[in-house]
């Protein structure tokens, strides 16, 4: 009987076993560093209606990040301010600017103005702004320092890599709850009991306990982010 596949088939299948034996993982690891990646475009500036500039209104003028971003300490959300907390000021400051022309057609109007999301986190993420400031995790820690941002950018992936190192090492990251909007702030502007500058380390580890945040093995449980 005539021999159907030629000899060669043998190595070809050999090589296509073992491809797929290797593949797959890496096809699953690519896919794992794809999601722990989402939407890490950083240090991008994205098209405003208005190319509103942080470093002017809270780095000059010293605004508090709570004037516009009225529920952060409340909410789950930051929320983006009305046009009418805009008018508040430019009523009378820069009331006749071309720039500002769609703030102005917003308040007459009463539509608002569609601003384009810089932190979007995935639908599948539960974060809540409140939370994590009352904990003393502060702006800066993941929106770094907008106060000096012309235009605002992403500095952090936001992966969920990047989220649990939080996570497992909170005392790295956290701050006195009244120093969470100060975006200068620096651990060694504060003494410890002996009259030397603290570190971060030194004060992140009396906060968590001063806080009573959870342990890592609670903090990195899936349930915490993905309800």
């Amino acid at each position: 009987m005539a021999q159907v596949f030629h000899p060669s088939s043998n190595v070809i299948a050999k090589l296509a076993i073992i491809g797929t034996v290797l593949g797959l993982p890496a096809i699953g690891a690519a896919l794992m560093a794809i999601n722990l990646s989402y939407g890490n475009s950083i240090y991008v500036p994205i098209e405003q209606p208005v190319q509103f500039s942080h470093k002017h209104h809270v780095g000059d003028a010293g605004l508090d990040c709570r004037f516009c971003h009225s529920t952060v300490d409340k909410g789950k959300f930051a929320s983006v301010p009305p046009t009418e907390t805009c008018m508040t000021c430019h009523s009378q400051v820069w009331s006749d600017s071309p720039e500002l022309k769609p703030v102005f057609d917003s308040y007459k109007s009463g539509e608002p103005i569609e601003w384009k999301r810089v932190h979007d986190m995935p639908d599948f993420v539960y974060f809540n702004h409140a939370i994590h400031v009352d904990k003393g995790v502060s702006c800066v820690t993941c929106h770094g320092r907008v106060d000096k941002m012309p235009l605002t950018t992403k500095v952090h992936t936001m992966s969920m890599s990047w989220c649990l190192d939080c996570h497992r090492h909170p005392e790295k990251y956290i701050r006195p709850k009244d120093k969470v909007f100060d975006l200068d702030w620096e651990p060694s502007d504060m003494l410890d009991e002996n009259g030397l500058p603290y570190t971060q380390a030194k004060l992140g580890a009396k906060l968590v306990k001063d806080y009573k945040i959870m342990p890592a093995s609670q903090l990195t449980n899936c349930s915490i982010c993905h309800h």
